[in-house]
C-alpha cells in the first residue's frame, strides 16, 4: 500500500492470515531510535597538535600569550627590536657615542667561528634593544637624557594624529581642552566673573557705542 507493507503469519494448518502489521509504524519507530542514538553519541573533542599533549599544549598556549604581551603589538613603530629616537642617535653621533650600524652578513657563522661577538651584530638585525642590554655581558650603551625621556612617554609625542606632526589631532568633537593666549584661533576666550551673554534682543538694539554718528554741514 501507499502507507507501507503488511506482513502475513500464516497458521500450521494452512488456514488464512492470522495476524498483520502495518510496516510504517516500524520503520518509523526504527528511524527515531536512530536518532535519537545518534544525538545521545554526539562528543565534541578539543583540537591538540599532533606531537603535543593537553597539558604541553596548554603550556604552550600560555607561553604565546605571554609572549605576545611583552611585544606590545598594538603600538606604533617597530616592534622586532627596541630602538631610540632620532634626536638621541643625533646627539651621540655628534658626541661621537654612536655611528651608522651596517648587517653584518653570515652572522652565526661567524659568531660560531668566534670571528665577532653577539653584541658585534647590529640591534635591529639581532632583534635586540639599541643599548646592548638584551645580550648578557655586553657592555652597557650610555644613556642620555633625551633618552630618558623618550623612554618615559616622549615617544608618543611621535605618535600624534595631528596633521601639524605633534599635539593633538583635530577637534572635531569640540570635547578636547582648548589652551593658548587669547585672540589666538582656537584658544577659549576670557570672559568677567559676571559675564552676561547678549541675547537676540540686545544685538538688535545695539550698544551706545555702535549707533551712528549724526553728520554735519558738509557731511562729515
Amino acid at each position: 500500500t501507499a502507507a507501507g507493507f503488511f506482513i502475513f503469519a500464516s497458521s500450521p494448518g494452512g488456514g488464512g492470515a492470522s495476524a498483520f502489521l502495518p510496516s510504517h509504524a516500524s520503520s518509523s519507530a526504527a528511524i527515531s531510535k536512530s536518532s535519537s542514538d545518534a544525538r545521545t553519541d554526539t562528543a565534541l573533542f578539543e583540537y591538540i597538535p599532533s606531537g603535543f599533549t593537553k597539558e604541553s599544549w596548554k603550556k604552550f598556549q600560555q607561553k604565546e600569550t605571554d609572549k605576545k604581551k611583552k611585544q606590545n603589538l598594538g603600538r606604533m613603530g617597530p616592534k622586532g627590536f627596541q630602538s631610540r629616537s632620532f634626536q638621541s642617535f643625533q646627539e651621540a653621533l655628534e658626541k661621537g657615542e654612536a655611528g651608522h650600524l651596517m648587517p653584518v652578513f653570515n652572522a652565526k657563522e661567524k659568531i660560531a667561528k668566534g670571528e665577532i661577538k653577539q653584541e658585534d651584530i647590529p640591534y635591529m638585525q639581532r632583534g635586540g634593544a639599541w643599548d646592548n642590554s638584551d645580550v648578557k655581558g655586553a657592555r652597557r650603551k650610555s644613556w642620555l637624557k633625551s633618552d630618558k625621556r623618550y623612554a618615559a612617554g616622549g615617544y608618543k609625542k611621535e605618535q600624534s594624529k595631528s596633521i601639524f606632526g605633534y599635539g593633538e589631532g583635530l577637534d572635531w568633537t569640540g570635547k578636547n581642552a582648548r589652551q593658548g593666549p587669547e585672540g589666538v584661533m582656537g584658544a577659549a576666550p576670557k570672559f568677567g566673573k559676571n559675564y552676561k551673554a547678549p541675547n537676540v534682543r540686545d544685538l538688535k538694539k545695539g550698544s551706545a557705542g555702535d549707533k551712528p554718528k549724526k553728520k554735519g554741514m558738509f557731511g562729515w
